[in-house]
């Protein structure tokens, strides 16, 4: 794979050029420096008059200067340490190398370096105060301690914010033992649950009925939230209609004698409500009743915190810069070796400009996205560990979509896992959007929803290992497509050598595998492993998908094909159609590019024509169900269903085909199954790679 060694290739050509104007200047950061020195390395028994410098900032500076004076290039290297941060570092278009001598920040020793977007907070003591001790449970007496925040000058005490469907913001966090503490919650896991959803008049509604009032009031099944009155800003997290939608809101009523509770017209922002489903309440003084727990009463600056272990065996830190690593129009940067960590928002993001990698990095404790690039070309996350983030993990999105120009961004041989803490649905471990990213060679686990969304055009998903995914939703896909919405013209999209198993959805309910959604069009899934999948693919309603030699072993149901498009999603067409003349389909690139598109709207449209399933395998589970008007126009080629296809040994050790396999007639071609996942390179963060099989249903 060309992506492999596009991390490194540039630094070794600038170092290994073997002429001296071609070896870049070398800066130099440690804890113990001086921003007012010169950055070079303090020769031994010498005072101590001059060394590196302090700060990622003024390296960044002076790495301006030296390429202003012609330097081939500059390496940055940050000696093993904590840098704190107490305000994002912007890079941009003055920060650039070339493509042959890029500007690299190294750490001296891959994750030694780590740059801390957050405040420690030093100060505890046991609460005494007889009002907050009146607000605090009984069982917490003792063990909860307090920290002024206002006497560390921490004033920004931004609280939950911009509560939207699927995605909000947690604002201040707080860490311990570098792992992220819960806001106080209620019920500490699981769920609380609309006992009834009330109509205008305040009946209970029908079972099943979606009910959108401007008051938004509901019955409860459980009695706790009687006990919060007087306690301000208590917010409801909950999958109010959908399980693939959720949405946070404020409770703004209580009534104790009926168990009533009031959301107020900010349930309109979602789908409404329905009865039976479910919410917990968090940022809830009154509920601090576990190690680990905290909470901020932002009036008063004052920190609780229940922690999970003495104080005196780790360090307590909140979050207080937002955006940490900020690229601007910035080319041919390198960030290699370094732990981000701690921050609010996303700890790398980057716009416009050419060729920035993040590499061999570890993100993690992130309030939203790890990496987020928007623009440019060929930016690259490559052998990066990323986890606890409180949204996503890699966002890629670029290239033009009307002249079908690809970005190139690529995410390749990260491992991503624990993602979604905050925000549980479709906060992608990897995101594809624009025309021409892709994401390679990853490993994928214990996310609560989508793996990789893609959407758009030409997006290439090859030789990833995807398990424990899609636990906290059923209607989604471990790959799923994530637009707003889908239509015909995202085509050219390769879902090749992938092996996902373990994957079974909300309570064991069933999801998929691979979801090609609302009459999306044009995938070749092809040569992928599925082992224990509730619904390896699902295609709806799409057109033009390839589906060959795949292996499905012990799933649920290998294949799901519908004809939405002629029913109940027939509403796709309208902003389909309109699509397809605002990217000028019938005239190139396009009509060459994509020669079935032209007539497409002569030829029945939303009838999922052109689909073929060719050379696949089945063993142990279901083969199919094929929407009778969808069958009617599927082509059906050597596929081997229910027949022992003969592994040797157990199937799962490698799905090796014993020489005397059936599979051979039909002329199988298997996944280079020891080419999926990650793999070791000095562009790796951590190696070996380890990861937690999830075996809850």
């Amino acid at each position: 794979m060309a992506w492999r060694m596009l991390a490194s290739v540039s630094i070794a050509a600038c170092l290994g050029a073997g002429l001296a104007e071609a070896t870049p200047a070398r800066l130099y950061v440690a804890t113990n420096g001086n921003d007012a020195w010169s950055g070079k390395l303090a020769r031994p028994n010498r005072a101590r008059t001059d060394g590196p410098f302090a700060t990622l900032q003024r390296a960044r500076d002076e790495a301006r200067k030296l390429k202003a004076a012609r330097a081939k290039g500059v390496v940055v290297q940050m000696a093993s340490g904590v840098y704190q941060l107490t305000e994002p570092v912007q890079f941009g278009p003055e920060d650039s190398g070339t493509a042959s001598c890029p500007i690299e920040y190294r750490a001296e020793a891959k994750g030694a370096a780590r740059i801390v977007c957050g405040r420690i907070v030093p100060k505890w003591k046991p609460v005494t105060d007889e009002a907050a001790l009146e607000r605090l449970p009984a069982e917490a007496h003792g063990k909860v301690f307090v920290a002024d925040l206002a006497s560390l000058g921490v004033t920004d005490l931004q609280g939950i914010n911009n509560a939207e469907t699927y995605v909000s913001d947690p604002g201040l966090e707080v860490f311990f033992q570098d792992e992220p503490m819960t806001l106080a919650r209620y019920p500490n896991t699981g769920y609380m649950h609309i006992a009834a959803a009330l109509d205008a008049e305040g009946n209970p509604a029908a079972p099943g009925a979606i009910v959108q009032t401007p008051d938004a009031k509901f019955r409860c099944d459980d009695p706790r939230p009687a006990n919060w009155a007087g306690e301000k800003d208590v917010w409801l997290h909950g999958f109010w209609v959908w399980d693939w939608a959720d949405l946070r809101l404020p409770m703004l009523s209580m009534d104790a004698a009926t168990n009533t509770i009031g959301l107020g017209e900010g349930a309109s922002k979602g789908y409404g409500l329905r009865t039976g489903q479910w919410f917990y309440a968090q940022n809830v003084m009154p509920e601090l009743d576990s190690p680990g727990e905290w909470y901020l009463d932002r009036e008063t600056s004052k920190l609780y915190f229940w922690p999970p272990a003495p104080l005196s065996q780790g360090k307590v830190m909140i979050s207080t810069v937002r955006d940490p690593i900020r690229l601007d129009g910035a080319s041919n940067v390198v960030f290699h070796g370094l732990v981000v960590e701690a921050g609010r928002g996303t700890a790398f993001v980057i716009k416009g400009g050419d060729n920035v990698r993040v590499v061999a990095c570890t993100i993690r404790n992130m309030g939203n996205w790890a990496v987020r690039v928007n623009g440019g070309t060929k930016h690259g996350v490559v052998g990066c560990d990323i986890y606890q983030t409180g949204q996503g993990g890699i966002y890629l999105e670029g290239g033009d979509r009307k002249t079908l120009t690809p970005a190139g961004h690529y995410a390749d041989n990260n491992h991503i896992h624990h993602t979604s803490r905050w925000d549980p649905v479709y906060q992608q471990a990897i995101a594809l959007r624009g025309v021409g990213n892709g994401a390679t060679h990853n490993l994928i686990d214990n996310v609560p929803h989508i793996a990789i969304g893609f959407a758009d055009n030409e997006m290439t998903i090859e030789f990833n290992e995807i398990h424990s995914a899609v636990f906290q939703s059923n209607d989604a896909g471990a790959i799923y497509t994530s637009p707003p919405n889908e239509t015909w013209s995202m085509r050219g999209h390769k879902i090749r050598q992938n092996y996902l198993h373990n994957i079974h959805g909300f309570e064991g309910r069933g999801c998929m595998g691979v979801y090609l959604d609302d009459c999306f069009s044009s995938a070749d899934i092809s040569r992928n492993v599925f082992y224990d999948v509730a619904t390896a693919i699902l295609i709806g309603g799409g057109r033009d998908n390839l589906m060959s030699n795949n292996l499905f072993v012990n799933c649920g149901r290998a294949l799901s094909i519908d004809a939405r498009g002629l029913g109940w999603a027939a509403g796709v067409g309208t902003f389909a159609t309109q699509e397809l003349h605002d990217l000028n389909y019938q005239q190139p690139p396009w009509s060459t590019k994509y020669p079935e598109l032209v007539g497409i709207l002569e030829d029945d449209p939303l009838a999922p024509k052109g689909n073929v399933v060719a050379r696949n395998i089945c063993w142990g589970g279901e083969w199919g169900w094929f929407e009778p008007s969808a069958q009617a126009l599927l082509t059906f080629e050597d596929n081997l269903i229910g027949e022992d296809p003969k592994f040797l040994g157990k199937p799962e050790d490698g799905f090796r085909l014993a020489p005397d396999s059936p599979a051979r007639g039909i002329r199988f071609q298997p996944a280079h199954f020891d080419r999926i996942g990650v793999y070791e390179s000095p562009d790796r963060a951590s190696w070996p790679v380890l990861s937690e099989l999830r075996t809850e249903r």
